[in-house]
């Protein structure tokens, strides 16, 4: 029980962090193209990685493990952050939140496939039914709904990055969280040097404080220190149960948003908070 109690308040950290990620990422993105953004933060979060594996004197990983770091790699690493990117080129970062809504569920099924987890059927019920709460609410602030390339490309995150938190929540188990999210990262970092070096802007020293700032977030938190957390919770509280916290994360960005970029928030929205806080309880309660 304490181990369980401990990976959900270690997701809660996560997705706590996490959630400042598409506000950021949108900050960065109206000066710095995606390609770079994605690799750049990649390089910078895997020159700390090396450091901390090296100063901590970690082993190798098994051969066995090289696949499925390769796999958390490209979920999380490369693909969520990448199509995000490309994303919030064609729609509002509110747009993109909805997706984001959806993500449990990627996280819950790609638990079952890949993990093995067993959740029972009203874990299930109170799953769909706290997405459906943020993604209509989501729905309702963005005002329209119209099927571009944005939400493609957000529909791909989406999976891409569900496929890697449960891959790295089942290899957290064997490796530890700190060290999946540091191998992944070490893993791609010779190709995401590169990619930067060749796509750095001309004008860098011109690039506003702010984007920079963005940068700075996505690199520290979102692609390192939150997968300290995230990934320990996932391993110790189960990849499907703790995954459902990430209904709480568009509304944690939304509040993130507001202070950062001023944005309104409504009473329609803490009652929606309420309503997914009530899911994650219940569907805790049966996973």
């Amino acid at each position: 029980m304490k181990s369980l109690n401990s990976g959900w308040l270690n997701g809660l950290i996560g997705i706590v962090i996490f959630a400042g990620s598409l506000p950021a990422t949108r900050v960065a993105i109206l000066e710095l193209s995606p390609t770079f953004l994605t690799a750049a933060r990649a390089a910078i979060a895997g020159v700390i990685a090396l450091a901390l594996i090296l100063l901590s004197k970690q082993k190798m990983p098994e051969k066995k493990d090289w696949l499925p770091l390769f796999y958390v790699a490209i979920g999380v690493v490369i693909g969520f952050p990448l199509f995000t990117a490309l994303a919030l080129q064609f729609v509002s970062a509110a747009h993109t939140i909805v997706f984001v809504g959806l993500l449990p569920l990627s996280t819950a099924i790609f638990g079952v496939l890949r993990g093995g987890e067993k959740p029972n059927l009203m874990f299930w019920v109170f799953a769909v039914l706290g997405g459906l709460f943020v993604f209509g609410y989501m729905l309702f602030q963005t005002g329209s709904w119209a099927f571009n390339y944005g939400d493609i490309f957000m529909l791909i995150a989406i999976l891409l990055c569900g496929f890697g938190y449960a891959e790295g929540g089942t290899l957290s188990k064997q490796l530890g969280s700190w060290q999946v999210i540091c191998w992944a990262l070490i893993l791609t970092l010779p190709i995401m040097l590169l990619i930067a070096y060749l796509y750095l802007p001309i004008n860098m020293a011109e690039i506003s404080l702010s984007a920079k700032l963005g940068l700075a977030y996505v690199s520290f938190f979102s692609m390192l220190i939150g997968f300290f957390f995230w990934y320990k919770g996932l391993a110790q509280g189960g990849i499907a149960a703790v995954g459902q916290l990430q209904l709480l994360q568009p509304i944690i960005g939304l509040l993130i948003a507001a202070v950062i970029l001023h944005e309104h928030v409504s009473i329609s929205m803490f009652a929606v908070t309420i309503a997914v806080i009530i899911c994650v309880a219940f569907a805790k309660k049966f996973a």
